[in-house]
C-alpha cells in the first residue's frame, strides 16, 4: 500500500501540464532519432544531456525516460522497414520483421512491435514500482562466474536454435567471437588482430558491425538479384490492424517475451540482446514443434509474427527493469542507463537504495512517467503504423540507395572516422557472403556484443579463484545455467535427428500411384 500511495503521488506530479509536455517531446524525439540507422535512444539522451542543465530535475528525467522508450520503438521501426536496427536491442526484431515487410505485412509488423513494447513496458514498470527489493536481491546474486555462464548459454542457445544447421550456427558464432577480439585488450593492454593499424586499436564499433552486416549486406544481396522489398507490396497487405488470427499468435508470444526480459534488466549482461534472442529462439522452437505435430506451418525465416512480438516485449521489459536497477542499485545495465546515471550525478544525486528516501518525489514521478510515456507511444504510433509502412512504396532503387546513404551517415556520425566507412564496406561484403551461403547472422551479432563481456567475466572469475577452473561451477546459478545448456542442446539434437529420419522415410516411401 505504501508503494501504491507513493505511485499515486508520482502520477500527481507527472500529470502536470509541464511534465506531460516534456514527456510528449521526449517520446517524439526518441522515436525520430531511433528511426535513423546507427543512432538510438542512448545517443538521443547523450545529445540532450548538455541542454537540460536549466530544467527542473523531475522534468529532465521524465524527458530522458520518454526518449529512452521512444528510441526503442524507433529502433524497431528502422529494423522492420529497412533491416537496419538503430541499436542492438532491435536486431532480433529485424530477422522476422523485415521478412514481414517484404511480404507486404509491414503495418502488421509495426503494430505488433508497438503493442509488444507497450505490454513489456507496462508489466516491467509495475514490477519495478512494487517489487524493487526483490529485483535488487536478484541482481546481487550474480558474480563473474554467473555472468560468464549466462553469456555461454546465450552463445550456444542462439547458435543451436536460430540456425537450421548447428554447424553453421557455430561457424557464425566463431566469426563473431573473432571480430570481438579485434583491438586493445582491456585488461593486459596488448594489441590483438590489429595488424599494426591504429584505426583498429579500439576494435569494431557495434554500430558499424550492425549496420554493415544487416543493412549493407542486404543491399548487396538485393543488388546481386537475390530478393528485396517489392515496390507496391503494401497495396496487397490488407488491413493494417491485427486480426483475430494474429492476436491468437502474438498474445502468448508477448507474454513469453516479457517473462524473458524482466530478469535481464537488472543483470549487466550486455543489455537486452540476450533476452531478445532467447525470446526469438524460443518462439522458433515452439513453431517447429507445432509444425511437427501437424499444427500451423512454421513461418520462421519468412516473416513469422511471433518472431516480432516476443523480442519486442522482451526488449521493452528489459528496459523497464533496467530503470529499477539504475534507481535501486545505481547499476547501469545499458548504454542509455549509463548516460542517465551521469545525468543523476550532474544534478548532485547518486542512484541507489537511499535515492528513494532522499529524492522520493523525483523517483516516483519518474516511475509514473514511464507508464504515461508507454501510453503516449502506443497512442501516437499505433495509428501511424500504416503511414510508416508506406516508406516501402518507394521504388526499390531509391529505397536501397537511401538505406545505404543513411547507413553511411549513421556510421560516420558515431565516431566521425572515414576508417569506419571502409570497415562498414568490408563487413557488408562479409554479410553478403554469409547470406549467399546460408550462414545465419544472429550468432555473429550476439557473439560480437557478448564476447567482450564473456571474456572479461571469465578472467575475473579465474582471478578470484586463483586459476582454479572449479570456481566457474561453485554457485547454484552457474550449475543451473550449464544444465540448461545441456538440456537445450540435447533437445535440439534429438528433434533434428527425428526430423531428418522423418524426411528420409518420406523420400523412401513409395508414391501412392506406384502402389498396386
Amino acid at each position: 500500500m505504501d508503494a501504491l500511495n507513493h505511485l499515486m503521488t508520482g502520477f500527481a506530479h507527472a500529470l502536470s501540464p509541464e511534465n506531460l509536455l516534456w514527456a510528449l517531446l521526449g517520446v517524439l524525439l526518441g522515436t525520430a532519432v531511433g528511426v535513423l540507422p546507427g543512432l538510438g535512444s542512448s545517443m538521443a539522451v547523450a545529445l540532450l544531456l548538455p541542454i537540460t542543465f536549466q530544467l527542473d530535475p523531475t522534468a529532465a528525467f521524465i524527458m530522458f525516460a520518454a526518449v529512452y522508450y521512444g528510441g526503442l520503438f524507433g529502433d524497431s521501426t528502422a529494423a522492420i522497414l529497412m533491416n537496419t536496427p538503430g541499436q542492438s536491442s532491435a536486431i532480433a526484431t529485424a530477422i522476422e520483421g523485415y521478412q514481414m515487410a517484404r511480404r507486404g505485412r509491414a503495418p502488421q509488423a509495426l503494430a505488433t512491435s508497438a503493442i509488444g513494447a507497450f505490454i513489456g513496458a507496462i508489466l516491467s514498470t509495475t514490477l519495478v514500482a512494487f517489487f524493487s527489493p526483490a529485483i535488487i536481491d536478484l541482481a546481487l546474486q550474480f558474480g563473474p562466474a554467473e555472468y560468464f555462464a549466462l553469456a555461454v548459454f546465450a552463445f550456444l542457445a542462439t547458435s543451436a536454435v536460430v540456425s537450421q544447421s548447428m554447424v553453421r550456427g557455430l561457424v557464425a558464432l566463431c566469426v563473431g567471437l573473432v571480430i570481438s577480439l579485434v583491438g586493445i585488450d582491456g585488461i593486459s593492454g596488448a594489441e590483438r588482430f590489429t595488424f599494426g593499424m591504429p584505426q583498429l586499436f579500439e576494435g569494431f564499433s557495434i554500430v558499424t558491425i550492425t549496420v554493415a552486416l544487416l543493412a549493407i549486406g542486404e543491399v548487396l544481396h538485393v543488388a546481386g538479384g537475390h530478393g528485396g522489398t517489392e515496390s507496391g507490396a503494401l497495396r496487397r497487405s490488407g488491413t493494417p490492424w491485427l486480426g483475430r488470427k494474429d492476436l491468437r499468435r502474438t498474445l502468448p508470444a508477448w507474454m513469453r517475451g516479457t517473462l524473458f526480459g524482466l530478469p535481464f534488466g537488472v543483470i549487466p549482461s550486455g543489455g537486452s540482446e540476450i533476452p531478445t534472442f532467447l525470446a526469438y529462439g524460443t518462439e522458433r522452437k515452439l513453431a517447429r514443434r507445432r509444425a511437427a505435430r501437424g499444427g500451423a506451418p512454421d513461418e520462421f525465416g519468412n516473416g513469422a509474427i511471433e518472431g516480432v512480438a516476443a523480442p519486442e516485449a522482451a526488449g521493452s521489459a528489459t528496459a523497464g527493469t533496467a530503470m529499477g536497477a539504475l534507481l535501486g542499485l545505481g547499476l547501469p545495465t545499458s548504454a542509455t542507463a549509463a548516460i542517465m546515471l551521469a545525468a543523476f550525478q550532474q544534478y548532485g544525486m547518486q542512484p541507489g537504495p537511499l535515492l528513494f528516501e532522499r529524492n522520493g518525489d523525483l523517483v516516483w514521478a519518474l516511475l509514473a512517467s514511464l507508464f504515461i510515456g508507454s501510453v503516449m507511444l502506443l497512442v501516437l504510433n499505433l495509428p501511424f503504423a500504416p503511414l510508416w509502412a508506406r516508406l516501402l512504396l518507394i521504388p526499390k532503387p531509391y529505397l536501397y540507395a537511401g538505406i545505404t546513404t543513411f547507413s553511411a551517415l549513421g556510421v560516420y556520425a558515431a565516431a566521425s572516422a572515414m576508417a569506419d566507412l571502409w570497415l562498414m564496406l568490408l563487413l557488408g561484403l562479409l554479410g553478403f557472403m554469409m547470406r549467399r551461403y546460408g550462414i545465419p547472422l544472429a550468432p555473429v551479432l550476439i557473439a560480437v556484443i557478448l564476447g567482450p563481456v564473456a571474456e572479461t567475466e571469465l578472467r575475473r572469475a579465474l582471478a578470484v579463484g586463483q586459476g582454479d577452473v572449479a570456481v566457474l561451477f561453485d554457485s547454484g546459478i552457474s550449475l543451473a545455467l550449464y544444465a540448461l545448456i545441456v538440456i537445450v542442446l540435447g533437445v535440439v539434437t534429438v528433434n533434428r535427428a527425428r526430423a531428418a529420419r522423418a524426411a528420409r522415410a518420406q523420400v523412401s516411401a513409395p508414391h501412392p500411384a506406384e502402389k498396386v
